[in-house]
Parts: C-alpha cells; structure tokens; sequence
C-alpha cells in the first residue's frame, strides 16, 4: 500500500512477550488507592493492574469497575503522565487488560523506551452488552468524574499535556469526540480502529436536535482546528489494513487533519477489526504518548 505524505509510520508489530502474573496481595503501593480498590495482576517488571469502582453521579447503580495501570516503583514522589483508555462497545474495561495492557507497558518503561505514565481504563454503560455510544451521561463520566478522581487520588501530572485520551472501535470514536469536545482536558488523541462520524443512536438517546454537529469528529476539526494547532493537539489515528472499511475511514480522518495542519500520526498494520492488530498496535499507541 502506497504511504500518503501525512502518514507517519505503517508499523507491522510482533507479539509481546512478559505475561500478566495474577498478585491477589496488596504491596507497598496499596496506599495510593483507597482500599476499595484491589489489585488483580502484577506485570513482569513490577507495574501493576487494580480495579475499583469510580462513581459516577449520574448513574449510581450498577457500579461497574474501572481498571488502573500503575508503572513499576510507582512513587507518590513523583508526578505520571496519564492514559485514559475507553473500550468498545459492547465490551468493559477487561478487553482492554487483556490486551497484555501491563506487560507490554511494562517492558517500554522498563527498556527506557516511554516514560512511566498512569493509565485509567473506566467503564460506560450498565453492563458489559451495552451497545451506545461514549456520549451524554459517559462523556460526562469521564470528564467530570474519572479525571478529577484521578487527580485527586493518583499522583499524576494536572496538564492537558501530560493527559492522552485514547480508544478502541467505539471507544476510539469516542476518544476523538470527546477530545475535540473538550480541547483544554486533552492534550493527546487515539483512535484505534475507530469511526469519525456521529453514530445515528446519539440523537434519540442523549443530545439535542443538533447532536449529529455537535458529536460529528469531522465538523469539529474544521470548526476548531485554529485552536488545536494553537494548543499543539497531537493524534494518533491506527487500522488494520484487513477491513476496508477501517481503513477508509482512518486514511480520510487522517487526510483532514493533515488539510488542517494538525500533523497525525497514521499507523496501519496487518489484521482487521480485531484484537490481532489492536494487540499489534498497543506499543506503538503507547510510545507515540509517552515516548521519550
């Protein structure tokens, strides 16, 4: 396939090695979490996977869990870059850990390759089929609830700079929807194998009449794009080069950010929409926010 001149990279990846060990005990970093958070794997380097409950307002019951990343020898003496990952739908913040998230963050902090970053893995929905979208009361989970929590409970840097909002299908849709929705919370962007238009379930659902505008990635590039070259927002936009349809989307998102002047990363690799090139795709995901 032919590299367009905004393409960055088309990285084909190996796998991973260094698997998720289960570590039902609490550590020496247990009081960085409040104790209603357990930790469920220890990654080969020493980060670990917790996961609690983040509560949000609007949607009091069922509370479904949030997962946490915390890089090895995480310390409350320092300040982390933050990831917040937002799974597809249906789906839950375990398709997301499950990808090898600790090991493979582990092997690029331990190699030097990144710099130790926190990551937040929330959950949208009220159970693992819901089948929405990351919109009305989950877009406002994220902005109102799990960043504040996560400033007011983690020690992590409070920069648009230091935060990327990435995610995967449904979740990579609303990662870019919710960035370009919020320019000043998010300094970094990633879609992986997502779709940039509104999805037709937003205006019955939660938004006004003017939810397809308000919710549609590509009408906010053009309408905001002098403010994220002035605020330096940085993308990274991912497909498997295995489903047409992925990859149309990616490359003519990834064309009208380059027509704006907004410079996106464009990484494509082997496989479809599907976790053997999501799985393929995560490191480059992860160097490209936290690389040094």
């Amino acid at each position: 396939m032919r590299r367009s001149a905004f393409c960055a990279a088309i990285i084909v990846l190996g796998c991973v090695a260094g698997a998720v060990q289960p570590s039902p005990s609490a550590g020496a970093d247990a009081p960085l979490l409040p104790p209603s958070f357990k930790k469920i794997a220890t990654g080969p380097a020493g980060g670990t996977l917790w996961q609690g409950v983040i509560s949000n307002p609007e949607q009091p019951t069922p509370r479904r869990e949030t997962i946490l990343y915390l890089p090895p020898d995480v310390s409350r003496a320092n300040r982390y870059p933050s990831f917040y990952v937002l799974h597809g739908m249906p789906g839950d913040p375990r398709s997301i850990a499950g990808m090898n998230f600790a090991g493979v963050a582990d092997r690029l902090i331990s190699s030097g390759a990144v710099r130790p970053f926190v990551a937040v893995m929330p959950p949208a929905g009220s159970s693992v089929r819901f089948m929405g979208e990351w919109a009305g009361i989950w877009e406002q989970y994220v902005v109102r609830s799990v960043v504040p929590w996560v400033g007011a409970n983690l020690p992590t840097l409070a920069t648009r700079e230091s935060r990327t909002l990435a995610g995967l299908s449904g979740g990579g849709y609303g990662a870019i929807d919710i960035g370009l929705r919020h320019p000043n919370l998010f300094g970094t962007l990633e879609s992986w194998s997502g779709y940039f238009s509104a999805p037709a379930d937003l205006a019955p659902l939660w938004s006004p009449v003017d939810a397809i505008e308000a919710h549609d990635p590509t009408l906010l590039v053009r309408h905001s794009a002098a403010l994220l070259r002035t605020l330096g927002t940085r993308f990274f936009i991912s497909s498997g080069t295995g489903d047409a349809a992925d990859l149309a989307q990616a490359q003519g998102f990834a064309r009208l950010l380059a027509a704006n002047h907004l410079s996106p990363r464009l990484v494509l690799g082997q496989g479809g929409h599907d976790w053997r090139f999501w799985d393929h795709q995560l490191p480059a995901a992860i160097e490209y926010a936290f690389g040094r």
